[in-house]
């Protein structure tokens, strides 16, 4: 498949983040479908000292085509200095789904 389909994962430090990016995403059809966990309790190290804050995530489903113009614009919006944004790629799937994603972005 020349435009394979992907799952992109970002972490925001709340709700109207998480609302106010993939609202963007869609609109500007980077995205096709965003679904977003309102409350997840990440731990992490950042700067020698472990953290633990709430957060909201962003379940992307995009195109390859269409990640690095994502991406970019994830970075630009988001309020952190260094934001989380991982793209797994999607293997399998419903037929008709994936071409939606793709035709979609």
């Amino acid at each position: 498949m020349d435009n394979p389909v992907l799952v992109v994962l970002c972490n925001c430090p709340d709700l109207d983040t998480a609302r106010r990016l993939a609202e963007q995403a869609v609109e500007r059809r980077l995205a096709a479908c965003v679904n977003i966990i309102p409350a997840v309790e990440s731990v992490y190290r950042w700067q020698g000292k472990v953290e633990r804050e709430s957060e909201s995530t962003l379940l992307i489903k995009t195109s390859t085509k269409a990640f690095d113009t994502l991406r970019d614009a994830l970075q630009a919006m988001h309020p952190d200095e260094l934001p989380e944004i991982i793209a797994v790629p999607v293997s399998a799937g419903l037929t008709g789904y994936l071409d939606w994603v793709r035709e979609s972005t």
